[in-house]
């Protein structure tokens, strides 16, 4: 079922409960009424029959002609009775058509006045006390009047019941039809956006008064633009990734298919052989990077390994082999008491790769006589800040933009031995743990990388 569908059915069936209390409500105080006002005529016709039969002696014939033209006009079905102090009819033949009880007649004379139904007629019996006696005044007929009114009242709600649910049907599809064209028009313009067409944006509707179909476009249109940039950088990923491995392959086969040519001495092949095991290492290590980079957002990371920085800096410096590690100064700044302010919640290895790949692109970029410094230090209330500063070639500003994609190289570092895969992985670690990477230039030269995580607590 559509949308339009529900809505509409949901319209109508809100309207018509609401609409069907309203009208039988009307049509019970309608009923209500047509019984009080005939209950009304009955005790006036109580009374007239005790003015009638038992003070009539007593009335001058002016009011007695005045009684009769006010109340003596015949009500359908009526039946009449009067009963003395000892339950008997009096002044009027006994009705067969009704048949009062003793008990009735007894709760009558207790409470003066009762309202009752003796099969298809309403009734009243009242009591009253007159110079002769006490007596029972019974006055029954059938409402055939308040009957065809409320009957006409029930066909004519009825009808009218049944013309306002058509009329709110038609009414909510058509108001359903018109709050879901917006819908309807961003249904036919996603359905015009492929693989090839992302850049590609729906239309958001005025901006100074969004609505929530203006902000469902919004935030569509952001995603279309996350997709255009995944796909623009997936593409990217696999052309460079494409160059990057064929080129070792290229390489290496002809190192060897010059190797094969003729025959060689010992010192050639194993200066040959020791060239194409320095490209396979370089493979290797590509190959590898490029499987982290892969499956790193499809590891889990571990929430309850701790991972204090101040030890991890000395594990960097630490597995760096000896001739660089003598290169990296580590120096801890201002740090906090607590130990446990010093904590990263995650994967230690992870966490190792992505420091290591930054002090390595700085040993990397940097002349042999200079060192690479590593900062670390606690500023309050909650930040922890780590800093790989060098003095090295430094970054091109126009190349910030795009340090962070995969295979992406600055102009002035290919002659460097790299494969730009380091940067994109370690900020990828970096942000899995909650923290941000930023690279900047130092002044006078080099480039600082900074690590911050801000602690929660």
């Amino acid at each position: 079922m559509t949308i339009r569908n529900r809505l509409t059915l949901l319209f109508v069936g809100l309207v018509g409960v609401i609409l069907l209390g309203a009208l039988s409500a009307t049509l019970l105080i309608h009923a209500d009424y047509t019984n009080e006002q005939f209950n009304d005529r009955l005790r006036d016709r109580a009374d007239v029959t005790g003015y009638i039969f038992l003070e009539r002696d007593e009335m001058r014939a002016a009011a007695f002609r005045d009684f009769q033209r006010r109340f003596m006009q015949t009500l359908p079905n009526e039946v009449l009775q009067v009963y003395d102090s000892k339950m008997q009819p009096r002044f009027i033949e006994e009705d067969e058509r009704v048949q009062v009880s003793d008990e009735l007649l007894a709760r009558i004379v207790a409470q003066k006045e009762v309202f009752f139904t003796l099969g298809p007629r309403q009734a009243v019996g009242i009591f009253y006390r007159d110079n002769q006696g006490e007596f029972v005044i019974v006055a029954a007929a059938e409402n055939a009047s308040g009957k065809a009114r409320t009957e006409y009242m029930t066909f004519s709600l009825v009808a009218v019941f049944v013309i306002s649910l058509l009329l709110t049907y038609g009414a909510g599809r058509l108001f359903a039809g018109r709050a879901l064209s917006p819908i309807s028009a961003i249904n036919d313009q996603v359905e015009g956006i492929t693989a090839r067409d992302l850049h590609l944006r729906l239309d958001e509707g005025q901006e100074e008064k969004p609505d929530e179909i203006s902000r469902l476009a919004r935030t569509f249109n952001r995603m279309l633009q996350r997709l255009e940039d995944s796909f623009e950088g997936q593409g990217t990923f696999v052309r460079n990734a494409s160059h990057e491995l064929r080129t070792p392959l290229t390489a290496t086969i002809g190192e060897l298919q010059v190797l094969l040519a003729r025959e060689r001495d010992a010192p050639a092949y194993r200066e040959a052989l020791g060239s194409v095991l320095a490209e396979l290492q370089q493979f290797r290590l590509l190959v590898n990077n490029l499987l982290e980079l892969a499956q790193n957002d499809t590891v889990e990371l571990p929430q309850t390994e701790e991972v204090r920085l101040d030890e991890l800096v000395w594990e960097v410096r630490d597995g760096l082999p000896a001739e660089q590690r003598r290169r990296v100064q580590v120096q801890l700044g201002q740090l906090p008491d607590d130990a446990e302010q010093l904590v990263v919640r995650g994967s230690r290895s992870l966490l190792l790769r992505a420091v290591s790949n930054l002090v390595e692109n700085a040993l990397k970029y940097s002349p042999d006589e200079l060192s690479v410094e590593l900062h670390l230090d606690y500023q309050a209330p909650h930040t922890l800040r780590l800093q790989v500063l060098d003095r090295g070639i430094g970054i091109a500003d126009k190349d910030y933009a795009r340090l962070f994609q995969p295979f992406f190289r600055g102009d002035n570092s290919r002659h460097v031995v790299g494969h730009g895969v380091g940067l994109p992985l370690a900020r990828n670690i970096i942000g899995r743990h909650g923290g941000q990477l930023e690279l900047r230039p130092r002044p006078g030269g080099g480039t600082a990388a900074e690590v911050r995580f801000e602690r929660t607590s």
